[in-house]
């Protein structure tokens, strides 16, 4: 699961607004654990009172909608006493009041207060007597108060990557060895070292074993891995550093067409543990015997890899190039990793419960998009234990609110500011990555109320990179 520091990937709470219920576009709810569960230091509380006449008409009201709607047997649709109304309907007509009041009436009393809640309130000690004033009392959370320390003087090492020659020619090797052909042998000979035999094979375990077989066999979810696995084609080294030497010895000299059957015991210090000391029957036919041909280093190479490139020359530069960007990116990656830590212990401060369950959520849903694509099944993922799960994050969630709340506040110290032309190309950004339109992904954080949270993260981006232009 994912288990990032708090770095610019992470910030999404750094800039959150103040929650639904203080802006009266949601009905306050409470959190599972109520009050006690938040954060001491952040928690706040407010008496709420609706009085009894607003009540009365808010009652009225909604008799009078449900009169003119309702359908009861024995009354024409519009023609329903009040009466029978209020009796027929007194529990829906009180939520009703209580939906359309508490939320305008938390809202007032906040603001009154000089408060901007995070998350939802819970709302406790009700009163609410038909005919009488509507009380209440509602504890939220809202954003810490904290001075912010010098952060100017703190300083980090910043990385000067040099891409050596031979790092590229390293690399240069390793692209060869990817476009490598393999053609069958036309002499009348059997497989010798350094080439490689085109196998079918199935491999029985003559004891239970799981997981992983030779050659990199793995049986498929759910299989039983006592049962005999079956690959149709696989290429083996004969003698190569990669192979089982127990596999290709068994191999050398072998013929295509021929088939063999041998025992190949795994010793117990193998690097698989799943394998270690396990012995498995194979049955093998070898269909081909190939040799690699290493295509050879030249211009003709760079252009057949590539129209960009017109010679061996560029095709070097642009691996420079690369290799020279992932690291230097992976090296102030790290940097300002160290940038927060030293920003975090300047400052010691409480953040909202709200806030941090928020960061958990956007955690797992990161690491569940991440096991969604690299084929876990929806059912599997359901039986995940998601409390564990949960417990496993808080300790990385806090430090991100936490960095995201520093960034936020020495963005506003420094001014620094994300424009309406920034946030649409980071939109276009995104609609490229998700093949919409702009258009599309701007409508769809705006219903979701992503647009400023983004909005935020990139001003939090500003400032650590801020910090960190001025950190060497």
């Amino acid at each position: 699961m994912d288990t990032e520091k708090p770095t610019t990937e992470n910030l999404e709470t750094q800039s959150s607004p103040p929650s639904e219920a203080a802006t009266g576009q949601a009905e306050p709810t409470a959190p599972p654990d109520g009050p006690a569960a938040m954060d001491e230091a952040c928690k706040r509380e407010v008496s709420v009172e609706i009085p009894a006449d607003v009540v009365s008409k808010q009652e009225a009201a909604l008799v009078d909608q449900y009169a003119k709607e309702a359908r009861l047997p024995g009354f024409r649709k519009g023609k329903v006493p009040a009466s029978v109304v209020r009796n027929r309907f007194a529990g829906e007509i009180h939520n009703g009041v209580m939906e359309s009041l508490v939320p305008r009436y938390f809202r007032e009393a906040v603001i009154q207060a000089g408060h901007r809640p995070v998350g939802q309130p819970y709302i406790y000690a009700l009163e609410a007597e038909p005919g009488q004033a509507i009380r209440f009392k509602a504890a939220f959370e809202v954003l810490p108060e904290f001075e912010l320390s010098s952060y100017q003087d703190i300083k980090v090492e910043k990385p000067n990557i040099k891409i050596a020659d031979e790092e590229v020619e390293t690399e240069l090797k390793r692209l060869q060895e990817r476009h490598a052909s393999f053609d069958p042998m036309e002499e009348d000979r059997g497989a010798k070292d350094g080439e490689f035999a085109q196998v079918a094979f199935t491999a029985t375990p003559k004891e239970a074993a799981t997981g992983q077989t030779t050659e990199g066999a793995t049986p498929p979810a759910g299989e039983d891995a006592t049962k005999p696995v079956q690959m149709d084609e696989v290429l083996v080294e004969i003698g190569g550093a990669n192979t089982v030497p127990e596999f290709s010895q068994n191999l050398r000299g072998a013929k295509p067409g021929g088939e063999y059957s041998f025992d190949v015991t795994y010793p117990q210090d193998f690097h698989d543990a799943r394998l270690a000391g396990k012995v498995f029957t194979y049955a093998v036919k070898v269909n081909a015997v190939k040799k690699k041909t290493l295509p050879e280093l030249n211009d003709n190479f760079a252009k057949e890899l590539s129209q960009e490139f017109e010679s061996l020359d560029q095709l070097k530069e642009r691996i420079r190039e690369g290799m020279q960007h992932e690291r230097q990116h992976a090296a102030e990656h790290e940097a300002k990793e160290k940038l927060i830590e030293q920003l975090l212990e300047k400052h010691e401060f409480s953040v909202p419960r709200a806030m941090v369950e928020r960061q958990i959520d956007l955690r797992l849903e990161r690491g569940l998009r991440a096991l969604a694509a690299q084929g876990m099944r929806t059912e599997d993922m359901r039986r995940m234990d998601f409390r564990r799960l949960r417990a496993g994050q808080r300790d990385a969630a806090v430090k991100e609110v936490k960095s995201g709340l520093l960034l936020e506040k020495i963005a506003q110290a420094e001014n620094i500011q994300v424009s309406d032309e920034d946030l649409e190309q980071e939109v276009s950004a995104l609609a490229v990555q998700m093949g919409q339109t702009p258009e599309q992904v701007r409508q769809k954080l705006q219903e979701e109320g992503a647009l400023e949270r983004i909005r935020g993260r990139m001003r939090s981006e500003k400032a650590l990179h801020f910090l960190y232009s001025r950190a060497g």
